[in-house]
């Protein structure tokens, strides 16, 4: 588990005190809803957003960008199911560590099933489902999986604090000897997507354990695994502040914090080693030598959970989202009906190219008021009745800037290679 839920909570204060927009800073909540990227319906229920089409291609664009990046990295994905036995959350530690913050049992038959705090436990028995051999680690295990928290209504705000999160997750089950290499590879892969999307780090904080019974009892285990963080940190050159309190129940993190465009801070990003579940769950592998050995857990999320990165996006960007995040690529632009035809021409061979475009039709405004609708679309393909005999369009670029009269197959390739790239730039002088 990357404990998004226990460092949601953690936020709450910050969340609580800031529950309301305040001047004119962005606010993902108004102007999420404002682009239709998300809404809430009280017969679905407070912290249960739904994503309309526009919001749901955003959300589609980041789970493919972070699914890439991991299966170039060496993950394996998985999927597995949200709902779990009260018997397998009693194993992993949740139960008496975490009860308060799941859903209550459902009775069904003779069992008690409950909707997942956390992805670890699932994953562990994935680990655990056939004998493994030390030539197979490290094995990184990842998902983009559903979990739940039973959050208060007072503290519900947006999609940084909901009920149902959808959660970047993966574990790393590994040898004592390979964890500080593979906590390093996941700290770059997480600046890596920062780098990507333009997310900045506002800092980084090493998570450990405060007093009281949240966290399991065990010095020699928490000193042992803070100590690799620690060595982590301090590898990669980077400056971190000890925080207690923090930490997930069964282990220290690394925590990568974000701040919103008001200052208040919250974690997005992840990085966990346990040796606490492994423990619960008798975990094995048939080291070199024959024998068996228990492995390591490190868990990680690049991206946190996708509400909490959208939102953090969308207050970032102002909902101008880098060209390949965009809910919409290109929005062709006909400048009367005769143009038309050649304007859903457009449409189609963008789509052919798996580009999101759509078409503006003139009744729908004049042309000047359909291009201030489409301020926030990175591309508009003006055609007028000289484009459409040509088969040419007249681009413009959300910046400002008219590049020059462009063949239709040369605009689509050079959006294209933009959008592929993944890059904040929105022209490039050539394709290719």
């Amino acid at each position: 588990m990357n404990d998004h839920a226990q460092h949601q909570a953690s936020d709450q204060a910050q969340h609580q005190a800031g529950d309301q927009p305040t001047g004119h800073r962005p606010d993902h909540r108004k102007l999420g809803r404002e682009l239709e990227l998300f809404d809430t319906d009280p017969l679905i229920g407070a912290g249960l957003p739904y994503w309309p089409p526009a919001g749901a291609a955003v959300r589609h664009a980041l789970e493919e960008y972070v699914r890439e990046l991991e299966r170039r990295a060496g993950y394996r994905h998985v999927y597995s199911p949200v709902l779990g036995k009260r018997e397998l959350y009693e194993i992993s530690g949740h139960w008496s560590h975490y009860r308060e913050d799941m859903f209550p049992p459902m009775v069904l038959g003779g069992d008690e099933l409950v909707l997942r705090p956390s992805l670890c436990p699932h994953h562990a028995v994935i680990f655990r489902s056939r004998a493994r051999s030390y030539r197979e680690l490290p094995l990184r295990m990842a998902e983009l999986g559903g979990m739940y928290r039973s959050e208060r209504s007072g503290v519900l705000g947006g999609l940084t604090r909901v009920r149902s999160i959808q959660l970047n997750d993966a574990h790393i089950f590994c040898t004592l000897d390979q964890v500080a290499e593979e906590a390093g590879a996941a700290l770059e892969l997480i600046r890596e997507a920062y780098r990507a999307l333009g997310i900045e780090a506002a800092r980084y904080r090493l998570s450990l354990p405060g007093a009281g019974s949240k966290y399991v009892a065990d010095p020699a285990m928490w000193q042992r695994a803070a100590e690799l963080l620690v060595g982590v940190l301090e590898q990669a050159g980077i400056d971190y502040e000890s925080e207690e309190g923090e930490a997930a129940f069964y282990g220290p993190k690394i925590d990568v914090q974000i701040a919103d465009p008001a200052g208040r801070e919250a974690t997005l990003s992840t990085i966990q080693v346990d040796f606490h579940q492994p423990a619960r769950f008798d975990l094995r592998y048939i080291g070199s030598d024959g024998a068996r050995h228990r492995p390591v857990m490190v868990h990680r999320a690049v991206i946190g959970s996708v509400e909490r990165a959208v939102a953090h996006l969308i207050e970032q960007h102002a909902g101008a989202f880098p060209a390949w995040l965009a809910p919409v690529h290109l929005v062709a632009l006909p400048v009367g009906d005769a143009e038309v035809p050649a304007a859903a021409a457009l449409v189609d061979r963008c789509l052919a190219a798996g580009l999101r475009a759509e078409l503006a039709y003139p009744e729908e405004g004049s042309l000047g008021a359909r291009i201030r609708a489409a301020r926030l679309v990175p591309y508009q393909a003006v055609i007028g009745r000289r484009e459409a005999a040509a088969q040419l369009v007249a681009p413009r670029l959300r910046d400002g800037r008219r590049p020059q009269v462009l063949p239709v197959a040369e605009l689509v390739s050079r959006i294209g290679a933009v959008v592929a790239a993944r890059r904040g730039e929105l022209w490039a002088d050539a394709v290719g």
